[in-house]
């Protein structure tokens, strides 16, 4: 008598409900890391243009050049401006897109190129939603809608587990 080879439909069975379990295990973990590693890019990215906005300041002695707004930065500011004024001197590359591919959003408490000196700015990545929410939530927050505020210094609003300096 010859034995046959392979599988039982028992077997297949089961390697496929293996595969269900670990695919429905793994598949949310993955989604999530993702969300996280576009939160902490456009966090980077964000204290990046930071550094870069500041050092300039510190040369200028201002920060707006010869809508909502944060903490009193309320006047809008063009990210094609801010990148002109940046870039090369005191940034290369100069990040425009947060994570999600959505423009950031800057804030000074004075008009871009106007001569009331401007001594706060606000960066602003709209989060996974693409909407820069028009009420400020300060603080941390666990929702991958809510909007990443950078301002002066350190950020004002924040994924938890992270983000402070």
């Amino acid at each position: 008598m010859k034995k046959e080879k392979g599988f039982t439909l028992l077997e297949l069975l089961i390697v496929v409900a293996i595969i269900g379990i670990i695919s429905a295990i793994a598949i949310p973990n993955l989604l999530l890391a993702v969300q996280r590693t576009r939160q902490r890019r456009s966090m980077s990215d964000m204290r990046n243009i930071a550094t870069a906005w500041e050092a300039r300041g510190v040369d200028t002695g201002r920060y707006n050049a010869a809508a909502t707004g944060v903490a009193g930065a309320d006047k809008p500011v063009d990210m094609a401006d801010l990148t002109a004024a940046l870039s090369p001197t005191y940034m290369r590359d100069v990040p425009t897109l947060d994570g999600w591919g959505t423009p950031y959003v800057c804030f000074t408490d004075q008009q871009w190129a106007t001569n009331p000196r401007a001594s706060i700015y606000a960066i602003i990545s709209a989060g996974e939603d693409h909407i820069v929410s028009q009420t400020v939530v300060l603080g941390a927050f666990t929702d991958f809608d809510c909007d990443i505020i950078y301002s002066n210094g350190s950020f004002l609003a924040y994924p938890s587990g992270g983000g402070l300096k």
